[in-house]
C-alpha cells in the first residue's frame, strides 16, 4: 500500500508540473517551487499543493520549503547545473533526503556522489519521476494518457497472490500480467507468483490500485 510521502519538485515548467501532478495524484502532499512568476502562479492554479516563488538554489526557499520534513526532492528544471546546486543544498539541510536531478546525455557521473538518482531528458516522463521520488517497488514501463499503464511490480511478502498460480488468482478485468518471473517468457496459467520476484503487468487506469493490492497488499 502506497504510504503518504512530503516531496518537493524543484521547477514549475512542463515536466516539474506534471511530475507534481502526478504525485500528487498518488496521493502524496507536493511543495513545488519555481522562479517565474507566471509559472508559479499557473503551477498554484492547478493545486497540486503549496506552490513557492523563488529559486530553489537558495537556502531561504529551500528552508521554506521544510525540507526537513520531505522524504525526497526532484531537481527538474531544464538547467543541469542548476539541478546540480538544488541537490547540493538539499542535502547540505537533510543529508537523508531523497534527491532526483536531471541531467544531460554525458554529465550523470558528475552527480553521483550528489543525486541518489538521474534522469536524462529523453528518459523523462511524470510518472518515471514519481516512481523514483516514491520509492515504491513499483515501475512505470509506459503510460497511454492514463487510460493503460504498463507495470513492473515486484510483489511483497504476504500479498495476496503470493503462491499462486494466475489461474488461481482473480484479476480485475481490464488487467494481465504479461511476463513471468524473469521477464523472459510471456506468461502463462501455471505461472506462480513468487514474492521478491518482478512480474510486467498491463493494467487500465481504473484499476491499476486494485492490481497492486493483490501483488503489493
Amino acid at each position: 500500500m502506497t504510504h503518504t510521502k512530503r516531496i518537493v519538485v524543484a521547477g514549475g515548467g512542463r515536466v516539474g508540473l506534471r511530475t507534481a501532478r502526478e504525485l500528487a495524484d498518488r496521493g502524496h502532499d507536493i511543495v513545488l517551487i519555481e522562479k517565474a512568476e507566471d509559472r508559479s502562479d499557473a503551477a498554484a492554479d492547478e493545486h497540486v499543493g503549496l506552490v513557492l516563488q523563488g529559486d530553489a538554489t537558495a537556502p531561504s526557499i529551500l528552508e521554506q520549503a521544510d525540507l526537513e520534513r520531505a522524504d525526497a526532492i526532484a531537481a527538474l528544471t531544464d538547467q543541469p547545473g542548476t539541478n546540480l546546486a538544488v541537490c547540493l543544498e538539499a542535502k547540505r539541510i537533510d543529508p537523508d533526503i531523497r534527491t532526483l536531478a536531471r541531467t544531460d546525455t554525458g554529465t550523470e557521473d558528475e552527480y553521483d556522489e550528489i543525486a541518489d538518482a538521474t534522469i536524462l531528458p529523453h528518459e523523462l516522463s511524470a510518472a518515471t519521476a514519481a516512481d523514483i521520488l516514491s520509492g515504491d517497488e513499483v515501475r512505470t514501463l509506459a503510460s497511454d494518457h492514463h487510460d493503460l499503464e504498463i507495470l513492473e511490480i515486484e510483489v511483497t511478502e504476504g500479498a495476496p497472490v503470493v503462491g499462486h498460480t494466475l489461474d488461481e488468482v482473480s484479476l480485475p478485468r481490464g488487467s494481465l500480467v504479461v511476463s513471468d518471473r524473469d521477464r523472459t517468457r510471456i506468461a502463462r496459467a501455471d505461472t506462480e507468483l513468487e514474492a521478491g520476484e518482478r512480474y510486467v503487468v498491463a493494467a487500465e487506469s481504473d484499476v491499476v490500485e486494485e492490481v497492486l493490492m493483490l501483488f503489493r497488499g
